[in-house]
């Protein structure tokens, strides 16, 4: 034994060396192991599936970088990989058992059985697609949204759904050409749930309409329209509330959004939530602590699951690093607490768009995928008005690998009609209407004109030939003559009525992008008829007038003149007043968490609600008129007729009494005082209509009797043809003489930009024999319908307004009716005060200020969101005024 060992010593000692065979075969066989690996299958937005293979070790992020690169897609970041542990297919109804594939985590340990496919899908839902740069990222995008329409998981309007769809068929069919896009041209391919044929025809008539547009420009007016649908890129998580109701929760860009039934009852937006955290079953918001409260508001849901409960949680921490950080790589400030330390490991949404940006636009054309096919039986049933959907047809033998294609000609999406209807004025031989048609008129009130479809958004306005173009002129306050020109045989009017002597005619329809619809101003649905060239047709039977469009149509140049009177449809009808109640939630106004920094908190409230749409929501909830004050005195038989329009009256508890007028005591004025907090200042304004030539007199009494020294007027005298103020005022050197007031122009400049117009005014009161001086701003520079093209010309003007303001005297603001852009300058002029004072602002509490003096003030959203976006503009600018003084 001795021997051996020593035999062995020596044997191992000194000059030797030693081969470890078993250990490197064990490790040969584990290089083996891991270069064999698995296939994995990926299955696509256009339903074309790959396979990928990847090594038994490999983390997720190998696996998306291999789909990254077979698509070549640059956008990467807003994508993902989903997978079930069951392996079925995303499920509407089921999002708990979807889970997105882990980029930091080894494959093998995310699913359960590598045979079941992942799905390639958007995770990130962008807030505005001009965000994405690639055009074929935005076509992925589309083929997402269009699933999400298809399983259910988008839920929309019927009109917005047929909209859609016909972007998507301009997108993968081009223009509308008639020898090729046959009556049933839509009805073996699969667009909208519940297809149907009367939906069909819908869309095709707004694919006539998309005339010109390249695939790239349909599909991004498909992304910009589906942006605003409520339920956009929200994937839904059930769950119940403290009163044990079922509601679902949803994460957004902007923040968590609560559903009850698929409708939104209520949004935390990211600035409002302080933490966001779970245990167990249960998931919890911790709200920031408002002013008036010394507890933080923490709101309790029940989920399904802990497994449930966890998956929102992670969606949370994902969307709110993705959107709202620079960097994912933020430190924890306990590094060794308790609970889940996941992270979102991925770029954000700004690092991808920085990247995008310093690489430049891949400019490359690719092949789109065709639709899935639909299948009906043979014969249709239609008493159901719906189809049956039957499975999607195999896809093309390519895949979304870029490819060199020709460029397509454009063709024409009009056709030769010569099928006119009994009552056409040259319109389309089927039309939209009833609640699919998205350029059916929204009734608002009456200080901005009714926008036609062509004017927001919704179809691209084609040029015209200027030989053709139509024109028309102002015959008074009540009258417009229009002179038209036929295209393509068509003037793109429908008229109704007639139908006896005393029923008069009424313009019906007007379609979009024809004469009617581009004559200035635009021919409008419910404009009486009185002439048709020439011929007097306000007691004509409905076939009298038929017949005289269509013999002006038959003469060499078509031309057809007309005289009507502007919107009588809608003058004085009860059914379309505001309602006298509608519901105001609570708590709609958010504060800060403390007055050191409350004006920033509100000024990053405003911003979210810009971003979100939250805050045009929320306005679009406040009521219009209160319904606890009244406007009687307007009614009066001897006021009616001092009114502008009829829909617009100004409250019995704040209108302004006139002592001395001639005419009495009335005029459509309110006192709207606005007070300024953490200040002694209160801003007084009267907010009244524009004169009409018999309230002139009561104008100049009231500047009379207020001793004003500024005019605020926010309109021209016509706009779009039709009257919108009469000229109160006498020209330069001239003078205007009423009973109790004699009023002078001793001057008038014009600023640079040509947008606003200033006045000097001596006025005299002749009981008195005093005089005082006067100005009078006009803003010529605003739309006649929608906002100013920016808000630096804007506030420009308002600062103008503060210069001029002098004393106590109330400051006099008209618009038209005194409501649309009378109250978006009271509101600026007020939020400007809040700023320079340190106060924060919140828009909506401003109007609703304002609405208890005046009814209505600021009309429409449009209005609201430009201002809310001329106040973020004048707050940033003020802190970049701060900024340069510490330099």
């Amino acid at each position: 034994m001795d021997i051996v060992e020593s035999v062995s010593k020596r044997t191992f000692s000194g000059s030797s060396g030693t081969y470890n065979v078993q250990a490197l075969e064990l490790a040969a066989a584990r290089e083996r192991s891991k270069l064999k690996g698995f296939n994995i299958t990926v299955r696509f937005l256009d339903d074309t599936e790959h396979e990928f293979h990847v090594g038994k070790r490999c983390k997720g992020s190998v696996i998306m970088d291999q789909v990254y690169q077979h698509l070549e897609l640059v956008e990467k970041d807003y994508f993902g990989l989903q997978y079930s542990e069951n392996g079925s297919a995303p499920n509407v109804n089921k999002p708990e058992l979807m889970r997105w594939l882990d980029p930091s985590k080894p494959i093998k340990k995310q699913l359960n059985n590598c045979q079941y496919p992942l799905y390639f899908r958007v995770k990130f839902y962008v807030s505005d697609p001009s965000k994405l740069q690639e055009e074929y990222t935005r076509y992925q995008f589309c083929l997402q949204i269009r699933r999400d329409i298809l399983e259910g998981r988008l839920v929309l309007a019927p009109s917005t759904a047929i909209l859609l769809a016909s972007y998507t068929v301009q997108a993968e069919l081009g223009d509308y050409q008639p020898e090729e896009h046959g009556p049933n041209y839509l009805s073996s391919i699969q667009l909208i749930p519940g297809q149907c044929e009367e939906m069909e025809k819908k869309i095709a008539e707004l694919h006539k309409l998309h005339k010109g547009q390249s695939p790239a420009q349909a599909e991004f007016n498909f992304l910009d329209h589906a942006k605003r649908i409520e339920m956009y890129g929200v994937e839904l998580h059930k769950t119940r509330d403290n009163t044990n109701r079922e509601i679902q929760l949803g994460v957004t860009h902007m923040g968590l959004v609560v559903f009850q039934n698929n409708i939104k009852i209520n949004t935390f937006s990211w600035s409002k939530i302080m933490k966001i955290s779970f245990k167990r079953k249960q998931f919890f918001i911790q709200l920031i602590r408002e002013l008036s409260e010394d507890y933080d508001t923490l709101l309790g849901f029940n989920m399904e699951s802990y497994r449930s409960s966890k998956t929102l949680w992670k969606a949370c921490v994902e969307h709110h690093t993705f959107f709202r950080l620079d960097s994912p790589k933020v430190k924890r400030k306990f590094p060794f607490s308790l609970g889940s330390k996941f992270t979102y490991s991925g770029r954000t949404e700004f690092q991808t768009v920085a990247d995008v940006k310093r690489r430049g636009k891949l400019e490359r054309k690719f092949v789109r995928s065709p639709s899935k096919q639909l299948v009906r039986p043979v014969p249709p049933i239609e008493e159901k008005g719906k189809g049956i959907l039957a499975p999607g047809r195999p896809p093309r033998p390519y895949d979304n690998k870029v490819t060199s294609l020709g460029a397509k000609e454009p063709r024409k999406a009009w056709a030769d009609d010569s099928q006119l209807s009994d009552d056409d004025g040259g319109f389309l031989e089927r039309t939209l209407e009833g609640p699919f048609s998205p350029g059916g008129r929204v009734l608002s009130y009456v200080d901005e004109e009714i926008p036609s479809p062509t004017s927001n958004g919704l179809y691209d306005t084609p040029p015209y030939s200027a030989s053709h173009s139509p024109t028309s002129q102002i015959t008074d306050e009540t009258l417009v003559t229009i002179t038209l020109h036929p295209e393509e045989g068509k003037y793109g009017f429908n008229v109704k009525g007639g139908t006896s002597r005393d029923v008069p005619i009424l313009v019906s329809r007007v379609a979009p992008n024809t004469p009617a619809d581009k004559c200035t101003p635009r021919l409008s649905e419910g404009d009486q008829v009185i002439q048709i060239n020439g011929v007097d047709v306000s007691h004509a039977l409905h076939e009298d007038v038929v017949m005289l469009i269509h013999r002006a149509r038959g003469t060499s140049d078509g031309k057809l003149v007309l005289v009507v009177k502007p919107n009588v449809l809608y003058a004085g009808m009860e059914e379309f007043e505001e309602p006298p109640y509608q519901y105001v939630p609570v708590g709609e106004l958010q504060r800060p968490p403390s007055p050191e920094n409350a004006l920033e908190q509100s000024m990053l409230l405003l911003a979210d609600g810009l971003a979100s749409g939250a805050l045009i929501a929320r306005y679009e909830m406040l009521y219009r008129k209160h319904p606890e004050l009244t406007c009687d005195v307007s009614l009066e038989s001897k006021n009616i007729n001092k009114n502008r329009y009829r829909d617009i009256s100004p409250y019995d508890s704040t209108r302004v009494i006139l002592k001395n007028a001639p005419s009495g005591d009335y005029i459509n004025a309110n006192y709207v005082n606005m007070k300024i907090n953490g200040t002694d200042i209160i801003n007084k304004y009267i907010a009244t209509q524009g004169p009409l030539q018999s309230t002139c007199e009561d104008f100049w009494q009231m500047i009379l009797e207020e001793k004003c020294n500024l005019i605020v007027m926010l309109t021209t005298l016509i706009e779009r043809g039709r009257a919108k103020c009469h000229k109160y005022w006498p020209n330069v050197g001239e003078t205007l003489t009423m009973q109790n007031v004699i009023i002078q122009c001793v001057g008038e400049t014009t600023d640079e930009s040509g947008s606003f117009i200033f006045r000097d005014f001596s006025l005299t009161d002749v009981k008195n024999n005093t005089e005082w001086n006067l100005k009078h701003i006009q803003y010529v520079a605003w739309p006649d319908h929608g906002v100013p093209d920016s808000p630096a010309l804007f506030l420009s003007f308002t600062e103008k307004v503060r210069e001029a303001r002098k004393g106590d005297a109330p400051v006099v603001v008209h618009c038209s009716a005194g409501i649309g852009r009378t109250g978006v300058l009271v509101l600026m002029e007020t939020a400007l005060c809040l700023i320079e004072a340190g106060e924060p602002v919140y828009p909506l509490e401003i109007v609703k200020t304002m609405r208890e003096q005046r009814a209505m003030m600021i009309q429409n959203a449009s209005q609201y969101r430009f201002v809310c976006e001329s106040v973020h503009t004048a707050y940033l600018q003020t802190i970049g005024d701060e900024a340069k003084l510490f330099r």
